[in-house]
């Protein structure tokens, strides 16, 4: 799970990560045979027996410094990602975050632009709000409509979401799923670790080799496996 991909040093959330650091992350991984690839992809291999030697990669908000700051890193090192946007704030900023700097999002044209480079784009929503404390109306919303915007845009299927602030519960899952995404990423989901809470590990500027190796192991270990898409909850 990544954010943003920049030389930015006032970083209070820890969401960056510079282009040089990514540089030497994915270096690691296909160092140890590893390929970074969209969820999409990573699920459709495990369902077939053909993950291994696979990584998701995420990137959450649609900050505009993918394209400038990822993809190229991305395309060096022969990896793909998943990208997940916020289809209200486009050209908008991290409003969201009262700490720190804004930082700006991608555009409808920056989006065009990473789906143009084989990039999958998913739903973070409408507007960056907690679905675990939204009303009915709201949770249509930030679930179904941010789908429908994203897939006018891209002319491509929106099948992942990405729960903001990694917050989901019986709920927020009940929604993505009535909106017909085919899964959904959380952070820490718990007992709702599954298809459509899908847990994942925060890599940041920190994060060396050393670090890697042990949040890999960790996160072996302390997670479920998740089996296949038609598990249920």
């Amino acid at each position: 799970m990544y954010h943003s991909v920049s030389d930015c040093a006032d970083d209070p959330y820890r969401i960056t990560v510079t282009p040089r650091r990514l540089e030497a992350q994915l270096r690691w991984l296909r160092g140890r045979g590893l390929r970074g690839v969209s969820l999409t992809e990573l699920l459709a291999a495990r369902a077939l027996g053909a993950g291994r030697g696979l990584v998701g990669l995420t990137f959450d908000d649609g900050y505009a410094d993918f394209v400038t700051g990822a993809l190229p890193v991305l395309r060096r090192w022969g990896c793909n990602a998943t990208l997940f946007v916020l289809a209200g704030r486009l050209g908008g900023d991290n409003c969201w975050d009262p700490l720190g700097p804004r930082k700006p999002l991608l555009t409808a044209d920056g989006v065009r632009a990473a789906v143009a480079q084989g990039v999958e784009i998913g739903s973070h929503g409408l507007t960056h709000a907690d679905l675990t404390r939204a009303g009915e109306t709201a949770l249509r919303a930030e679930t179904a409509a941010s789908r429908a915007l994203l897939t006018e845009l891209t002319g491509a299927p929106v099948d992942g979401f990405c729960y903001p602030y990694g917050t989901v519960d019986a709920r927020a899952v009940g929604a993505v799923r009535a909106a017909g995404y085919g899964y959904a990423c959380a952070i820490d989901p718990g007992p709702l670790t599954g298809p459509y809470a899908l847990p994942r590990l925060h890599i940041g500027q920190h994060d060396t080799a050393v670090r890697l190796y042990l949040k890999l192991r960790l996160h072996r270990l302390r997670r479920r496996p998740v089996r296949d898409l038609g598990e249920d909850l």
